[in-house]
């Protein structure tokens, strides 16, 4: 259900923004509601206790948000707070961000190395999935796990690429372990 009103709420606001031709400002705005929500989480409890009737919802929506952001964000996330879906909020402007992105073609990377990368290493990584991806520019996260012992994890989207030592350990033992089978098959 969440991923539905995400997807018909984002896609709404998605395709108005190109029919305005107003996608950045969108953006930007989106962007900046969302960081709200997340600094004030009880912003979303507020919103989603059902004790409190709609139009005092709405009131809260106007007096937050009215003349700070456009008429029309203000107004789906009124439609949003009506329609008691206002814990969808962030998933709504997290999906819009997405689609952003994708016009956009800027991809998101998830880096995760085993000790913190210099800023030369965080530029050279950078630069190399510019150049071997569909994207003209990334939105790069850093992690470290020092379990990886060596190398590195990148993940964008759906697709991972795992260079660690860890894991080539752990495909080094799958190897062994056939090998060892293989070799019990053939004992009488």
């Amino acid at each position: 259900m969440a991923k539905l009103v995400s997807k018909t709420y984002g896609d709404a606001l998605f395709e108005l923004a190109l029919e305005e031709d107003r996608l950045d400002s969108f953006f930007e705005e989106v962007k900046a509601i969302s960081q709200i929500l997340e600094e004030n989480e009880e912003l979303t409890q507020l919103m989603s206790h059902p004790k409190i009737v709609k139009e005092e919802k709405i009131q809260i929506i106007k007096n937050i948000f009215a003349g700070r952001i456009s008429k029309e964000l203000e107004g789906l996330i009124c439609m949003i707070a009506e329609k008691d879906h206002f814990k969808e909020l962030d998933g709504v402007l997290i999906y819009f961000m997405d689609r952003y992105k994708e016009q956009k073609n800027i991809g998101t990377a998830y880096v995760t190395s085993a000790v913190e990368l210099s800023e030369a290493q965080k530029e050279a990584t950078k630069k190399r999935l510019l150049e071997t991806t569909r994207y003209v520019e990334f939105e790069m996260h850093y992690d470290v796990d020092a379990a990886l012992i060596g190398g590195m994890v990148i993940r964008i989207g759906d697709r991972v690429v795992d260079s660690s030592i860890k894991n080539k350990l752990q495909d080094l033992t799958r190897e062994l372990s056939k090998i060892q089978l293989k070799v019990g098959e053939c004992a009488p």
